[in-house]
């Protein structure tokens, strides 16, 4: 049994905002530091969730992929899920859980949000693959597919950032989503839970992987004024 669950981070948010989109982390590479997760893969090409050991993308045209592990990310946070037993919570909607989770207490450290069950309403998006020369992250904002379901069985999963940590992650919530059929996915933009499974993993150690090797990270100039703005735009 693993103890201590740690949270693995691969390059940062503010690259992201910066257009740093190639790809410098494997897949194979990234699932050997967790077997669930969230990111996106090289020039924003769709929605990463990974479960179980398994990575999928979810398409700007809705479909979902398996991804082979070859295929890299820009940016992606992974964890083993230490699979604790969860507790029932029914009828909340994507406000209403954020509040709820906000008042346990939490709000200075990392965690993991797992939703397993029922959703009687779920809206997610995904965004448009890019292409060189990338744009900044916040004009990706309006390059995006928005998909809706009802009565739909899957897996919320995600993390919460401390306000702390804003740049380095999204801070707050940040979301994606798999239906069990693989019919519905992507970043979540709002749902009404009819009844799930709800699991946090709270995290002590945060490790934090750099592209040290790749040269547009190297000579990038990032605007720190404008990245709480950007990132707020592109990920709320």
């Amino acid at each position: 049994m693993r103890k201590d669950p740690k949270l693995f981070q691969h390059s940062t948010l503010a690259m992201l905002v910066a257009g740093l989109f190639d790809g410098t982390m494997s897949i194979e590479e990234l699932l050997k530091h967790g077997d669930s997760g969230i990111g996106t893969c090289s020039g924003l090409d769709g929605e990463m969730v990974i479960l179980d050991g398994i990575a999928y993308t979810i398409r700007r045209n809705g479909t979902v992929e398996a991804l082979s592990g070859d295929v890299k990310t820009p940016f992606a946070c992974v964890h083993f899920d230490p699979k604790s037993p969860g507790q029932k919570v029914s009828g909340f909607s994507l406000p209403e859980l954020e509040a709820y989770l906000k008042g346990q207490g939490m709000g200075n450290i990392f965690y993991a949000v797992k939703l397993t069950g029922r959703f009687a309403k779920m809206k997610t998006r995904t965004v448009f693959k890019q292409e060189k020369p990338y744009p900044g992250l916040s004009e990706v904002a309006d390059q995006q597919a928005v998909f809706e379901g009802e009565n739909t069985t899957g897996t919320l999963i995600g993390y919460y950032a401390p306000d702390l940590y804003q740049g380095i992650a999204s801070s707050g919530f940040h979301l994606h989503y798999l239906s069990a059929d693989h019919a519905l996915g992507g970043h979540v933009l709002d749902f009404q839970l009819a009844e799930a499974d709800l699991s946090l993993t709270p995290f002590s150690d945060f490790d934090l992987h750099l592209p040290t090797s790749n040269a547009d990270f190297l000579q990038a100039n990032f605007d720190l004024a404008s990245l709480n703005d950007q990132i707020q735009q592109a990920e709320h």
